[in-house]
């Protein structure tokens, strides 16, 4: 399954950008603060400060994603239907946030860490419903971000996107 994430995190992701309103480019994580090195494929500088994001390759990126939003925050343990919309959405919006967005989708208490209790409850309740929950949580969390007006359109279109992968497309 990671490998067909991988896929679709990159439709959405792209190449190499270093827009300087966005805090992700640049190495403090605060506009104006720090070197502008970009993002590329996803891959920020405010995340990785001391990669050189413009040379990052696709190999890289992947092995990046691979170790450190798959396997250090346990997607595999969670529903399938589920797997790629929290790697998507702990790319974009920083896996604290998605593991919160999950456990509001889920109403257990939301406190940014899956556990066993969070993993449980995703087991027990209809993938679709999940889903469609879990996203619902995305939409409502975009249009709290202040820079909506300006990304808000890509954010929806990239929601957009992912609920096009239903239950029976994991």
């Amino acid at each position: 399954m990671f490998y067909k994430s991988f896929k679709r995190v990159i439709g959405h992701e792209g190449l190499f950008t270093d827009d300087p309103d966005d805090k992700g480019n640049y190495t403090s994580g605060k506009v104006g603060q720090g070197e502008l090195k970009g993002t590329k494929y996803g891959i920020s500088a405010m995340s990785y400060p001391h990669l050189d994001i413009k040379n990052l390759t696709l190999e890289q990126a992947q092995a990046i994603y691979y170790e450190d939003f798959w396997l250090k925050k346990q997607i595999d343990l969670l529903p399938e239907a589920i797997q790629y919309q929290m790697f998507d959405a702990g790319i974009n919006h920083g896996s604290v946030s998605a593991n919160k967005m999950l456990q509001r989708a889920l109403g257990v208490n939301d406190d940014g860490i899956v556990g066993p209790i969070t993993i449980k409850a995703a087991k027990e309740m209809d993938e679709l419903a999940l889903v469609l929950e879990f996203n619902k949580q995305r939409l409502h969390f975009y249009t709290n971000i202040k820079t909506f007006n300006k990304y808000g359109r890509g954010w929806c279109r990239r929601l957009a996107d992912n609920l096009g992968y239903g239950v029976d497309d994991v």
